[in-house]
């Protein structure tokens, strides 16, 4: 190995040199500390020994590209120990060349130790959400052997929808929005578990009084996660609580103000509470419910596209009949 690099193993910090084939040259002190791996027994052998699929995909692709680009690279690995132990650090990767062969030096910084004793990256912490979300919509709901199906049509339509639209409209949405609107979705109808089965599941037209009572399932569905939510009290929930309680009580808004339970208009809605409206309805007037017959797919379309500026944003309703123009609802359609 060239002597220039082994300046780097000075570093306090873990250090890692390979050649161009990730086959380990050298490592330093503060590397054998942290790992438990000693440099005898270790070098030779490639870098991925200490890789574990707590680290995302994604993560090890992006560092690919940038590497195979010749540029350095910076993340976040969750690796294994030499005794089996996690340890979590952010990492450095750059490459060097020198007198015509490639090397690159990994220097990693342990990061401090989380309560919870894990590192999550978004990607886990986004699939550990949309579980509980999950279980917790559904255990509410579990009365009714259909809606468990409907729960999770409408989260996975409103998950191909948020894409679009915001491609679409160009809103430059990060990633872990899009999944939080996905993930919240499954609660849209959480209140209705406090609403007595002989009006929710009454066949025709309902009274007066019982329409009063439905209308107040946002209200009652706020009620019970802010309750659930409260024994949490965990920041990895945050986000996600503040998107499921504005589709819980905003996906009955109209675009015209006519909706409930605050009579909103327009972009006053909730950008996630429109699309939910839109996902809500479709799957409603799509499928057989207790008091109605199974739309046709033209009848359903037809409405979205009457109610456009009406019930629906405009902008919504154009994203999600471009999924229709795409083909993209044929497997939703099949799994109703």
């Amino acid at each position: 190995m060239n002597q220039q690099l082994n300046l780097f193993l000075q570093l306090a910090d873990a250090v890692i040199i390979t050649d161009a084939k990730h086959t380990i040259l050298r490592v330093n002190g503060a590397y054998e500390n942290i790992t438990g791996y000693q440099q005898e027994e270790i070098i030779g052998k490639r870098a991925g020994i200490l890789r574990t699929p707590y680290t995302s995909q994604s993560v090890y692709d992006g560092m690919k590209r940038a590497i195979q680009a010749g540029r350095p690279w910076s993340g976040v690995f969750t690796n294994r120990k030499r005794d089996k132990e996690l340890w979590h650090s952010s990492i450095t990767i750059t490459p060097f060349e020198i007198e015509g062969e490639l090397y690159f030096v990994g220097v990693f910084r342990e990061l401090e130790k989380l309560k919870q004793g894990l590192y999550l990256d978004e990607d886990r912490a986004s699939r550990m959400q949309g579980s509980l979300l999950k279980v917790l919509a559904i255990s509410c709901e579990i009365r009714d052997p259909g809606t468990e199906a409907h729960l999770s049509r409408v989260q996975n339509l409103t998950e191909l929808l948020v894409d679009r639209h915001n491609e679409r409209m160009e809103l430059a949405l990060p990633k872990a929005e899009l999944a939080r609107i996905a993930n919240a979705s499954i609660l849209h109808d959480i209140g209705k578990s406090g609403i007595p089965e002989g009006i929710l599941y009454k066949p025709g037209s309902l009274a007066d009084y019982e329409r009063t009572i439905i209308e107040m399932h946002p209200i009652i569905g706020i009620d019970i996660v802010d309750k659930i939510f409260a024994e949490l009290d965990d920041e990895l929930f945050e986000k996600e609580l503040q998107t499921a309680k504005n589709i819980i009580l905003y996906h009955h808004e109209r675009w015209d103000g006519t909706g409930y339970p605050h009579g909103l208009k327009g972009e006053a809605i909730p950008l996630e509470a429109r699309i939910v409206s839109v996902v809500d309805v479709f799957d409603a007037l799509s499928t057989k419910r207790s008091y109605k017959e199974k739309w046709s797919l033209d009848s359903t379309l037809h409405y979205l596209r009457d109610q456009r500026g009406r019930q629906f944003d405009p902008s919504v309703v154009d994203s999600f009949l471009s999924l229709v123009e795409d083909e993209l609802l044929v497997p939703h359609l099949a799994a109703q």
